[in-house]
């Protein structure tokens, strides 16, 4: 038989399943007598769960909406932000979670205040998602991860590279990082002696964890932004330094990069980007005075299409 304190959880869980049962059904769903039940349910509403008595020959409970979420201690702006966080992770990047998020906005908005469900309708109501597509990553295989993460364990993986070959990896997991729709491990690869990034939803964990290890901080010590240079190094290749003649808050928000005063009247850009004749439009685009610091075939684009425009005008 489950102790008291285990059996409550029990019982709130249950109630939360349905808006009606039975005292003889949540008995026998605990395996206690009716009356203990009764007294489990005085327990509750001591606590705060706002839960009714319903009419019937059999008798029964449901669970209310309260005026306030005793014994989470959620204030009116929390409690929307949790009920509104699982609808997106129905369509989201992680995959085998969908029921399980809808299952707990269902039990969440039960027990709601009337205020805060009509503020939650309404986010639901007219909140649009775009429909975007993407790799996707299973939530078991982000549990284990997390798990060996937290364990400090070495984990044994089969990785899939770019070119669809899988190769046997030995890492040791530091943190999960969550980028757009693309979740990625940051662990220190033993067989290569350095920090490295793996894609989680190309990650397919090995049974059992390896040995534990001492943890390790990545270059820098912000996880965060290991990733962001590592995979913005991957994916833009070529870096830009350009000095502006225009004032900083004059270009702020005109052009994707990063924007740093010098003085007064300059400033100076640093644009990461694939494609050189691409950041010579995005500069030429702005219409201030320049010089270009780096790299030198930024100025040859520069130069080639501004003669281009000269001789169609």
């Amino acid at each position: 038989m489950l102790d008291t304190s285990a059996r409550l959880l029990r019982l709130l869980s249950l109630l939360q399943l349905k808006p009606d049962w039975a005292s003889a059904d949540l008995a026998d769903r605990l395996g206690v007598a009716v009356r203990t039940v009764r007294r489990d349910v005085g327990r509750l509403r001591s606590l705060g769960y706002p839960v009714h008595s319903t009419p019937g020959v059999s008798g029964g409970y449901r669970l209310g909406a309260g005026a306030r979420l005793p014994p989470l201690l959620l204030d009116d702006d929390e409690a929307v932000a949790v009920a509104v966080g699982p609808t997106p992770a129905a369509g989201g990047s992680v995959t085998g979670i969908e029921e399980s998020s809808l299952r707990a906005l269902a039990k969440l908005e039960q027990v709601l205040p009337a205020r805060l469900r009509h503020r939650v309708g309404a986010l639901q109501a007219h909140t649009v998602p775009i429909a975007t597509s993407g790799p996707t990553v299973d939530a078991d295989v982000l549990s284990r991860l997390a798990a060996a993460c937290r364990d400090r364990e070495q984990l044994r993986f089969g990785y899939t590279g770019h070119d669809g070959r899988v190769s046997e990896r030995r890492a040791e997991p530091h943190s999960l990082v969550s980028w757009g729709r693309r979740w990625y491990l940051v662990g220190w690869d033993t067989e290569r002696d350095d920090w490295r990034t793996y894609r989680a939803d190309r990650v397919e964990p090995r049974t059992p964890n390896g040995p534990r290890f001492a943890p390790r901080e990545p270059p820098g010590g912000d996880v965060a932004a290991f990733v962001e240079r590592r995979l913005g190094h991957q994916m833009w290749p070529i870096e830009a330094r350009v000095l502006l003649r225009a004032p900083a808050e004059r270009l702020a928000g005109r052009i994707s990069g990063v924007v740093e005063p010098v003085d007064d009247e300059s400033c100076l850009l640093t644009l990461r980007g694939d494609d050189l004749h691409l950041m010579a439009v995005m500069v030429a685009f702005l219409d201030v005075d320049f010089e270009v610091l780096e790299p030198d075939g930024l100025r040859d684009h520069l130069r080639s299409l501004g003669e281009r425009l000269s001789t169609r005008i």
